[in-house]
């Protein structure tokens, strides 16, 4: 992966996922550092961000490089037009390395192609989110002890959750089991349980969220995005079908931890933020380290 694009998480092996995680725990225990010194990141967000976003920056900053870019498009020349193409060519002149979150899918690896400059996908559409999903894998092992074996239940959007798409395909590297809690209208798109079918992995389904939940080693929420929805009808129907609450989390294995990509909206109650199988703040501060060694693995420092 060394001087190459970060645009999907399953362009990983498991070797190259571990030592990213490795790196991170590295940067956890040293974050200040000046690697970066001689850097210039450009953050090209198309759609909204406030943690990948900020995230990034803080890594960047903290490694001691510098940032340029834009945290929506509409401050920018594609409000005149200009082709993503252009774009990526014309900040590529400015930086060493391109972060870029865009609503298209297949935006990231279009960049990828026309880009002289690695670029890093920070979300393309409901498509892939990979620096979300290797954090997720952070969170997980650090909870955990482990990334092999788990059981693994992700709740709510799977239809257009980039980040469950993008941790299922990861975990699938680790021989993990998993539990699909849905509705009906947002169920886990077909390829990916054909993808699971392929590997031999386990997998289930289920409408209630109270079921099984005694057997989950994480409990993956989203939320319900509403941009996703063409019809604001549809997204009325399910926005707040599931919301984890305190109670619910009585006969969970000791062990077991809550995670969110976040932002929530209604789907975990505030009431389970006491509570210390609750580790979706955490898991935002994970980001950090996380994203560290990606960039120092994508510009080949470490």
């Amino acid at each position: 992966m060394k001087n190459k694009s970060l645009v999907a998480i399953n362009e990983l092996s498991k070797q190259e996922i571990i030592k990213i995680l490795d790196l991170a725990e590295d940067f956890e225990k040293n974050p200040i550092q000046d690697i970066l010194s001689k850097t210039i990141v450009a953050t090209l967000f198309f759609e909204p961000s406030t943690r990948t976003r900020l995230s990034f920056e803080s890594a960047v900053n903290r490694l001691g490089g510098k940032i340029i870019g834009f945290s929506e498009a509409s401050n920018t020349s594609v409000s005149k037009g200009e082709s993503l193409k252009d774009t990526i060519l014309t900040v590529a002149n400015y930086s060493d390395l391109i972060v870029m979150r865009h609503p298209v899918e297949g935006s990231a690896r279009y960049a990828s192609e026309v880009s002289p400059v690695p670029i890093i996908n920070a979300g393309d559409g409901a498509n892939q989110h990979p620096t979300q999903t290797l954090l997720d894998l952070f969170s997980i092992r650090k909870t955990q002890g482990t990334l092999e074996g788990l059981n693994i239940f992700l709740v709510g959007d799977l239809k257009y959750g980039r980040t469950v798409h993008s941790l299922l395909m990861a975990m699938s590297q680790f021989g993990a089991t998993f539990t699909f809690v849905s509705p009906q209208e947002l169920q886990m798109p077909a390829e990916y349980k054909m993808y699971l079918d392929s590997v031999g992995l386990k997998y289930s389904q289920q409408t209630d969220l109270n079921q099984n939940l005694n057997k989950a080693d994480i409990i993956y929420m989203t939320r319900v995005q509403r941009e996703r929805f063409s019809d604001p009808l549809e997204y009325e129907k399910v926005k707040n079908v599931y919301v984890l609450k305190n109670k619910m989390l009585e006969n969970t294995k000791p062990s077991m931890r809550v995670l969110h990509p976040l932002p929530r909206v209604n789907e975990i109650h505030t009431d389970v933020d006491s509570n210390p199988k609750a580790y979706y703040f955490t898991q935002a501060l994970n980001g950090v380290y996380t994203r560290m060694a990606i960039m120092a693995t994508v510009l080949n420092l470490k």
